[in-house]
């Protein structure tokens, strides 16, 4: 998706092109709108071209095989995808469906196909909330700190809605980088707190880790860890070495050519 510019050259910001046979609303209005969704959404720009179909499978081995599994990392990162596709229609029939947990080293492809499933999902006006996990709890331990009325003041956030309440409820709620954070006693109970009131009310969560559920147990407890294996269905994706390194990497040699 192409950011809009400041200064449409068409209807020059009015968001009406005037006709002979009338006035019809500019197509910058549109991709105005479609920013703005996935600004509220917590989508990066550079999230916003992540697609199922540019999600490439050269990165992973079709020799190397998981831990104790009879499956090269190549097949699981195929299971994970198809996952990840079926996920979409699951939703769209029933807001109720299980959720997803992407588990695997850092540039595994984790955060690409939870940005995918959060693409898709906008593309059919289904609202979604993306969260970086340890960002999001440093803001909200930060917005204790803050006046209730700085506090509550986000632009993206309808009627100054909290983000607390924003991530407790709304419809599909993905948590990328779980485990990614220094956690204290506080940052466990908000955690277990936000998971519990969403298997609780059935709403689903998509998660990215790096953490299995041995390491998950030590750092994040028993009661979240147990929260997760209800809510979410687990696939793992693991490369032999970061696609993003690799990437810079195919970007260098371009460039040197």
């Amino acid at each position: 998706m192409a950011v809009v510019p400041e200064s449409c050259p068409l209807c020059q910001n009015k968001g009406l092109l005037l006709l002979e046979t009338g006035a019809m609303p500019c197509k910058c209005v549109q991709e105005k709108q479609k920013i703005r969704q996935r600004l509220k959404a917590g989508l990066s720009p550079e999230m916003w071209e992540y697609r199922f179909d540019r999600f490439s499978m050269t990165y992973y081995s079709k020799e190397i095989c998981y831990p104790e599994k009879s499956i090269t990392y190549y097949q699981g990162a195929r299971r994970a995808l198809q996952a990840a596709k079926e996920f979409i229609q699951e939703f769209t029939q029933d807001p109720q469906t299980s959720g997803l947990m992407l588990v695997g080293p850092v540039g595994s492809g984790k955060t690409y196909l939870a940005a995918a499933i959060c693409n898709a999902l906008l593309d059919r006006q289904i609202d979604i909330q993306f969260l970086v996990v340890p960002d999001f709890l440093d803001e909200l331990r930060a917005s204790f700190r803050r006046p209730l009325w700085v506090a509550n003041r986000n632009e993206e956030l309808d009627d100054n809605e909290p983000l607390i309440e924003r991530v407790r409820s709304v419809p599909l709620l993905v948590l990328d980088d779980l485990g990614a954070h220094n956690y204290t006693e506080w940052t466990r109970n908000t955690l277990y707190t936000l998971l519990n009131y969403r298997l609780n009310y059935r709403l689903p969560v998509i998660i990215t880790t790096n953490l299995g559920w041995r390491e998950m147990d030590e750092v994040l407890g028993e009661r979240i860890t147990s929260r997760i294996i209800q809510l979410c269905r687990n696939f793992p994706l693991m490369v032999e070495t970061d696609i993003r390194h690799l990437k810079f990497q195919q970007r260098e040699a371009r460039y040197r050519r």
